[in-house]
């Protein structure tokens, strides 16, 4: 998958809190208090996320709604399984992962391995 542009993110992240499709309008205005964008371009960057199977455009209704495809961290945890598809040493990357993540989600991935290690005993 390819990188996401910032523009890109931003639009994906209306959508995410949104939780409903939404117009190209209610995206644009959503992120109008921060970035001055012309309504066309906040359209190319909608379709453009839906060609990249990002975003599901429905264009039954009068005005076309967009979607995210899948949850932010569904979208991660395919970013995270691809990364990890190329990475030659997987050990290794997963290793180089930990070390830059933060204190906080370095323990909250350590308490749920101890979970699932704890839960893989008792099936045992």
């Amino acid at each position: 998958m390819a990188r996401l542009g910032d523009l890109e993110r931003a639009v994906l992240d209306c959508l995410w809190q949104s939780g409903e499709p939404l117009t190209v309008r209610e995206v644009h205005e959503a992120l109008l208090p921060e970035r001055q964008l012309a309504y066309t371009t906040v359209l190319t960057t909608l379709q453009r996320l839906a060609r990249k199977g990002l975003a599901k455009q429905d264009a039954q209704a009068r005005a076309h709604l967009f979607s995210a495809v899948a949850t932010r961290e569904e979208m991660f945890t395919e970013l995270m399984t691809d990364a990890l598809g190329i990475a030659g040493d997987e050990h290794e990357a997963m290793l180089r992962f930990v070390d830059v993540i933060s204190p906080e989600a370095r323990a909250a991935l350590a308490e749920t391995l101890g979970e699932q290690g704890r839960d893989k005993r008792k099936e045992r």
